[in-house]
């Protein structure tokens, strides 16, 4: 019986150092978390929401559901973390107390949460009821410390996605991106715009590595995306380099390098496989005659080509083989809108979304 005892605390004891440990190192750790029983917990909560979704008949219906599932999923981690301490606190003080079950459910709940209504009796039971009361304001405090840190990382990731609106259509396109530009008559404004969005991917990579619950975080607008938008601007910034290889600027060549080592960085970190090192004459899924189709608008509107398709594509081939497969497989794991050029989306019923336009008003029409 005594080595029984022994044998049910040593698993409360565990039980309270494996919640502490799993939200220390989700929580407070600045790297990306490996996780057991909580990726599970993710994968249960992610596709219930997922295949729920599928059901739905529209697409903002579909988004406006899974916008619930990543806060969904981060309060279960906190149940899942509070009921193993729980759990755990109980089974030490049963044997240690020689109280029933029920009993020590009771104590332990008491001390957790702090609501005094079970006393201990004896020194070693005060000792657990002390350590089960810090447990619990530890574990609630650093969620709670936890969500300003996410939702900052958030804000700062939204602010360049609901910009580029304006400049890329939404959901945001590529081609379009660099089209409007034409239109407008802003091009010399590629090169800065390049350098902020190296520092966003910099930014990206940094924070969905370690806080990878900010990947399914999705924005406030349902045709917006932050990797729809870093797709659009990679595409962009490759579509600009093929067709104007001598005056395209270098912070294009610099944004991409950073946006798709952001991108292989996020799929490391959530076990996504990829080739480190392409070719860029391995093949890609985009169609070339999309990439045709692109060309002739930017050349319909005036765009400054310096060279024809069949120069062109090669050059633009070899810069998307970089991050396609992995922006495909991240779009599809987080259902993010299906835009042009990403990819499929398994469970989301409607068509790939074209971009929005606004309507060219002007005074006298």
């Amino acid at each position: 019986m005594y080595l029984l005892g022994l044998a049910v605390v040593a698993v409360g004891i565990a039980g309270v150092l494996w919640s502490l440990s799993s939200a220390l190192r989700t929580l407070v750790l600045p790297r990306p978390p490996k996780h057991g029983v909580l990726e599970l917990l993710f994968t249960l909560v992610r596709g219930g929401f997922r295949f729920a979704a599928s059901h739905l008949k529209t697409y903002e219906a579909q988004d406006s559901l899974l916008s619930l599932e990543e806060p969904a999923a981060l309060v279960g981690v906190l149940l899942v973390w509070i009921t193993a301490a729980l759990l755990g606190f109980t089974a030490i003080l049963a044997p240690v107390e020689g109280i029933s079950i029920g009993r020590a459910f009771a104590e332990a709940g008491s001390s957790m949460f702090t609501l005094g209504f079970v006393g201990p009796h004896g020194i070693a039971a005060t000792a657990i009821d002390f350590s089960a009361a810090g447990t619990g304001l530890v574990i609630v405090a650093l969620q709670i410390g936890y969500l300003p840190t996410l939702y900052a990382a958030f804000n700062r990731r939204e602010t360049l996605v609901t910009m580029l609106e304006s400049r890329a259509g939404a959901p945001a396109w590529g081609p379009e991106l660099l089209a409007r530009h034409q239109l407008v008559g802003i091009i010399d404004d590629l090169p800065a715009f390049y350098a902020r969005w190296e520092e966003w991917a910099a930014d990206v990579a940094e924070t969905h590595t370690t806080y990878p619950s900010l990947l399914y975080l999705r924005s406030p607008h349902p045709r917006y995306s932050w990797l729809v938008s870093l797709v659009a601007v990679l595409d962009s910034a490759a579509l600009y380099l093929a067709l104007c290889p001598s005056s395209a600027p270098s912070q294009a060549r610099l944004c991409l390098r950073m946006g798709f080592s952001a991108l292989r960085a996020i799929a490391e970190a959530v076990g996504i496989p990829f080739d480190p090192d392409p070719s860029p004459s391995d093949p890609i899924e985009l169609p070339r005659a999309e990439f045709e189709a692109a060309f002739a608008r930017l050349a319909g509107i005036g765009f400054p080509i310096e060279t024809d398709p069949a120069h062109a594509w090669p050059q633009f081939q070899g810069w998307r083989v970089n991050y396609e497969s992995v922006a495909q497989d991240l779009a599809a794991r987080i259902m993010a809108p299906p835009a042009p050029w990403t990819g499929p989306r398994p469970g989301l019923r409607p068509i790939p979304l074209q971009p929005t336009r606004p309507t060219d008003r002007r005074p006298g029409d």
